[in-house]
Order: structure tokens, then C-alpha cells, then sequence
């Protein structure tokens, strides 16, 4: 295994992490992309993942983990294999606090499991991560494992529009297609059919800033925002187009909504000093 590419996915275990547990929803004005995704170069595995991560935990911690990934192997039982990946996916997430191998074990699962609830849950848990992981190579890795489950879901509920938006997702967000249209259009599909989806309107909106179409994304994150007032995410992500396409009032006013929404003091500081920064 490459040095470099250890540094990488270990920076990328713990950003995770702390974007799960200590996330900030506002978007940051430095868009700099962490020095370590100089190192993404070629691909990612699980095992590349897990040996990362195993390197973070206790003595103690590893001999817990090895144990168990020694049952899932002697397992020949469908059952025990999926009692033992959801014991590993609750270890990683509740003691190590580690997200990816969290993720990967509990996708494991539900596969065994071939339940179309817990698919979704670990295809949307991996999406999210890709909406906010930075590093190329495990946003590219972590689009692949939702697609493979969003796409086993859809094989349960081929009329699902929600696993069609998360599976075009993929590959808006993930960097898993030459053709970057091809995820555009599965949700567009559905958008088209039924405009008042919200949740089309608004990863519509996203690959509008991913793209660099503002007035797209402004478009479409607006039909969400008026439609869904409680809608941080969304109010933030339109607060921040307006602000990059240097619409201040827009901006103040967009940020202003979301200022309401938020209880976190920090989160208030962060939205007011952005306010005054608009107003100068």
C-alpha cells in the first residue's frame, strides 16, 4: 500500500467524521481544497480504507475488531454474517467514531439483507458523504459503493423516483462518468415529470453550482427554498449563489432566512459576520 495514499484516506476518515459529528452547514468563503488530495492518485479499496482506519484505534480496539472480522470469514450462515457486519458498522460508529468503514460494513448488511430500507439508508449515508467529502478519491469511492446500492434498491422498487434522483446523484456528484450529463438527465427525468419534487429541484440546483451555472442553481434552489422555509441546507447553499454571483441584497436576504433557522450561537456569529462582510 502507498504511503501517500494512506496519508490521503486517514486525512479523509477523520474529515468525515468530523463533518458527521461537528459539521458546519454554512458554506465556508475559503474554498481551498485540504493539501492532501495532492495524494489522490489511482484508486481507492476497502481494504486500503479499513487499514487506515484500524491504524487510529487502541490496542485494545484492534484486537476487538479483528476478532469480529475473523467471524464474519468463519461465517457460513447468511444470518450470522449479517448480525456480525452491523455489530462492526455499530462498533466503528458509536466507539471509533470512524464513518467510512461504518458506512461500508452497513452496506454490507443490507445487502445481505436485500431489505430496499436499509439499502437506501446506506446508499443516502454514502451520498452524503460525497456532498461533503473534498478528496477526489474517496468522493470517487464512496459515489461507486451508494450507486451499487442505490441501483439494488431500484431492482426491489424499479417506480422508486427517490433511488432514481440518489443513483443520477452518483453520478453528478461522484466523478464516476466521462459524460457528466448522464446524472443530470436521470433526475431532470424526474423533475420533468413532476416539478414539484423537491428533492430533483434541489440536487438539480447543486449540479447548477457544481457546473458553475448560477443562474440554474439559483433557479432551482429558490422553487425549494419557497416551498420548504425550513429548508437550512437548501436557504444556505441559494444564500451562497447569490453571494458568488455578486447579488448582495439577494444574498443578505437569503442568509437572513437561514439566520433565523439556526440555534447554534457559532452558527449565528458565522451567518452575521457573512451579513456585514455583504454589507460593505
Amino acid at each position: 500500500m502507498k504511503k501517500q495514499q494512506m496519508i490521503l484516506v486517514g486525512s479523509g476518515v477523520v474529515l468525515l467524521c468530523l463533518l458527521f459529528f461537528f459539521g458546519r452547514t454554512i458554506p465556508p468563503k475559503d474554498k481551498t481544497v485540504p493539501v492532501a488530495s495532492a495524494a489522490a492518485t489511482g484508486q481507492l479499496d476497502i481494504e486500503t480504507i479499513l487499514t487506515a482506519s484500524r491504524q487510529k484505534l487502541t490496542p485494545s480496539q484492534q484486537a476487538h475488531v479483528s476478532k469480529l472480522e475473523s467471524a464474519v470469514v468463519r461465517g457460513d450462515v447468511k444470518d450470522q454474517q449479517i448480525k456480525v457486519y452491523r455489530q462492526l458498522a455499530e462498533f466503528w460508529k458509536d466507539s471509533a467514531h470512524m464513518l467510512l468503514p461504518f458506512a461500508w460494513y452497513s452496506g454490507e448488511a443490507a445487502k445481505l439483507e436485500n431489505s430496499q430500507k436499509n439499502l437506501t439508508f446506506a446508499a443516502q449515508f454514502y451520498l452524503d458523504g460525497v456532498r461533503r467529502q473534498e478528496e477526489p478519491a474517496l468522493k470517487r469511492w464512496m459515489a461507486l459503493e451508494a450507486k451499487e446500492l442505490f441501483e439494488k434498491a431500484l431492482q426491489l422498487d424499479p417506480n422508486d423516483d427517490s433511488l432514481k434522483i440518489g443513483l443520477g446523484s452518483c453520478y453528478l456528484l461522484g466523478g464516476i462518468s466521462d459524460n457528466p450529463m448522464q446524472g443530470i438527465q436521470m433526475i431532470r427525468e424526474v423533475s420533468e415529470r413532476d416539478p414539484h419534487n423537491m428533492y430533483a429541484q434541489f440536487m438539480l440546483g447543486i449540479g447548477g453550482l457544481v457546473s458553475g451555472q448560477l443562474d440554474k442553481a439559483i433557479e432551482r434552489l429558490k422553487k425549494v427554498a419557497e416551498h420548504e422555509p425550513n429548508n437550512l441546507e437548501a436557504i444556505l447553499m441559494l444564500a451562497d449563489a447569490c453571494e458568488r454571483k455578486g447579488d448582495k441584497a439577494d444574498a443578505i436576504k437569503w442568509y437572513t432566512a437561514a439566520r433565523l433557522l439556526l440555534k447554534d450561537p457559532g452558527f449565528v456569529k458565522d451567518i452575521d459576520d457573512r451579513i456585514e462582510s455583504l454589507k460593505k
